[in-house]
């Protein structure tokens, strides 16, 4: 079956490159609905940038969504200690922002700030920052409160499964669902 490059959703989903993040699960998605950027962080770096730049410019993506996550490798950690690690592992110092940080909930705001500030990006005001728990599943906006969440047997190793595409204002066309 012949698909298309554009994503159905006109949406790109920024997140971390930990595995136990998967988009697809988590929000229910379908190949060819999203375009899903990952890196250690969910950082906008220059990469990111360029890679939604094209996103927009040729594949007509609209929206951006930052997920960023409890129990994230680069959080609490500082510049110094990341570079510190990579360099005792490969033996070569980082001459690079690691892009580490004391505070998910303004790591995840400074990527949706840069990215808002973009001015290869001709659509910036649907760009909304998200941060899920690791441990149940639940996601929220970044800066806003964790809510008290009722228990629930999980149906994946996260807790994903009820979660659903409208979670965060994904929504297929009609004749997709």
């Amino acid at each position: 079956m012949a698909m298309d490059a554009r994503p159905r959703l006109r949406t790109v989903i920024l997140t971390c490159m930990d595995a136990r993040i998967d988009p697809a699960l988590l929000f229910g998605l379908k190949p060819g609905e999203v375009h899903i950027l990952r890196n250690a962080g969910a950082r906008a770096t220059p990469d990111v940038l360029r890679s939604l730049a094209v996103s927009q410019a040729l594949l007509g993506t609209t929206e951006v969504l930052v997920l960023g996550h409890t129990q994230c490798g680069l959080l609490g950690q500082t510049e110094e200690q990341v570079a510190a690690t990579v360099e005792r592992a490969s033996g070569h110092r980082p001459n690079m922002r690691m892009g580490s940080f004391m505070d998910l909930d303004a790591a995840v705001g400074e990527s949706v700030e840069a990215i808002r500030s973009c001015n290869f990006l001709r659509y910036r005001d649907g760009v909304r920052g998200y941060v899920l728990d690791v441990k149940d599943g639940t996601v929220r906006a970044h800066g806003e409160p964790r809510a008290e969440m009722k228990p629930r047997a999980p149906s994946s190793p996260l807790g994903l499964g009820a979660l659903r595409t409208d979670v965060l204002n994904m929504r297929r066309p009609k004749t997709e669902r």
